[in-house]
């Protein structure tokens, strides 16, 4: 809870340390872990990584003496399947075991890679939480067709509205929630992309189990519910033009995406939002391979009255990574707006180590209709570690701080944003 740390201990990791088999179990992102047999875009060349090493050459120079290969494998349309055991815990939900499924394939020769993960896992505390995703590309990549389908079965607690809100008015929430999301995008020019979706979000058996210090919460001011259905469709804008996806260092990223919700499709109520994400990298100094990153997140409601769970909230956006130095949902209101900046620098010359600081600022709203309150900040350092020289991909392991005492350790399989 918020003011404790987040301890993240993986199986999966030492196995991965153990082990030089082809695994291609991926997070929500779609990042490989292990040796990558990626030729794409997001894919290094063999001569970028001739002085690199990674956690798989460091293994090799403890139990041989001879050098890894340097050549890339490649991903044809025979699908490539991986299933990945795994074991963490976190102070949402203690003890969890989970099992990482990944297929990667080409829908054509000169197609990008296509993915379809699924990790369900199983917890602690009885929670059942069961994500599948897939980014598939067309054999000419003229079209990408993006998917998001969730089962969950996931208490969390809340803390009122606005950031303002006391970490004292702790409000543990209990629900079930099952989300379809299909979107096509189509590619309009160079790195500009655009397209339609249609997103289905159902969550019932919705209750919460009162503040902890026995005052009335902001869920039941606002007007508890048992069940709400958010259903409609969505406009949605690309521009893409980062060297790497996984591990950008020069580009820029702009997303835009506009949702309405309906009631003819089946909407408990009438409500629309918009979402802009804003991202830059430049290298400095410019001549080095540092890198300073800018984000910018901004989710607003833009009329009705959502759902109190379907408001805008820390760490709610889709790789859960907002408001680091708070616990998921620590605040929730009806418009947010974010800034992040992140500096990156390498600790050893090989790329194996580097280390980030970071500092993040987030304000919320309240309920609909009002205005933005304080900026809350959250800031820290962070370690890296390469997992693949190829993909670039690395293990990011954060420790961050917030106001009111709020701290805890963050571990993410690639970079943040």
């Amino acid at each position: 809870m918020p003011g404790k740390k987040v301890f993240v201990f993986s199986f999966a990791f030492i196995i991965l340390l153990c082990s030089y088999a082809s695994l291609h179990a991926q997070d929500k992102r779609y990042i490989p872990i292990g040796r990558s047999k990626l030729k794409d875009t997001i894919v290094a060349a063999p001569a970028d990584t001739a002085y690199e090493k990674d956690i798989f050459d460091a293994i090799s120079s403890i139990f041989s003496k001879t050098e890894p290969k340097k050549t890339v494998d490649s991903i044809t349309t025979k699908p490539v399947i991986s299933i990945l055991p795994a074991f963490g815990y976190t102070l949402q939900t203690d003890l969890a075991a989970t099992i990482s499924g990944n297929i990667a394939f080409r829908t054509g020769p000169k197609a990008r890679i296509s993915t379809i993960t699924v990790n369900p896992a199983y917890t602690q505390k009885k929670q059942v939480i069961i994500p599948l995703q897939a980014n598939i590309y067309t054999k000419d990549n003229q079209y990408t067709f993006i998917s998001d389908i969730r089962f969950f079965k996931y208490p969390q607690s809340s803390f009122g509205l606005g950031s303002r809100s006391d970490i004292k008015n702790e409000n543990p929430l209990v629900y079930s929630f099952f989300r379809f999301n299909e979107t096509v995008l189509k590619q309009v020019g160079g790195d500009f992309f655009a397209g339609l979706g249609y997103i289905f979000d159902d969550r019932w058996n919705m209750y919460e189990k009162g503040q902890l210090n026995g005052q009335q919460s902001d869920y039941e001011r606002y007007g508890p519910v048992t069940r709400a259905i958010s259903t409609g469709f969505t406009l949605n804008a690309l521009f893409d033009s980062r060297n790497n996806s996984i591990n950008p260092s020069r580009g820029f990223y702009s997303s835009v995406q506009y949702r309405d919700n309906l009631t003819f499709l089946g909407s408990t109520t009438p409500w629309s939002s918009l979402i802009i994400d804003v991202r830059k990298y430049f290298k400095l100094p410019g001549n080095s391979d540092n890198v300073i990153a800018f984000w910018s997140y901004n989710w607003l409601v833009l009329n009705g009255r959502p759902a109190y769970l379907d408001l805008p909230a820390t760490g709610h956006d889709p790789s859960f990574t907002t408001g680091r130095g708070y616990i998921q949902g620590r605040f929730r209101g009806a418009q947010m707006v974010y800034l992040e900046s992140e500096y990156r620098f390498k600790l050893t010359r090989n790329g194996l180590l580097g280390g980030v600081v970071f500092l993040n600022g987030q304000s919320f709203s309240a309920a609909p209709g009002t205005r933005l309150q304080t900026i809350q900040p959250g800031f820290g350092p962070g370690l890296r570690i390469k997992l693949n020289k190829v993909s670039k991909t690395n293990i990011a392991i954060d420790y961050g701080f917030g106001r009111e005492g709020s701290k805890g350790l963050f571990i993410n399989v690639g970079e943040i944003f």
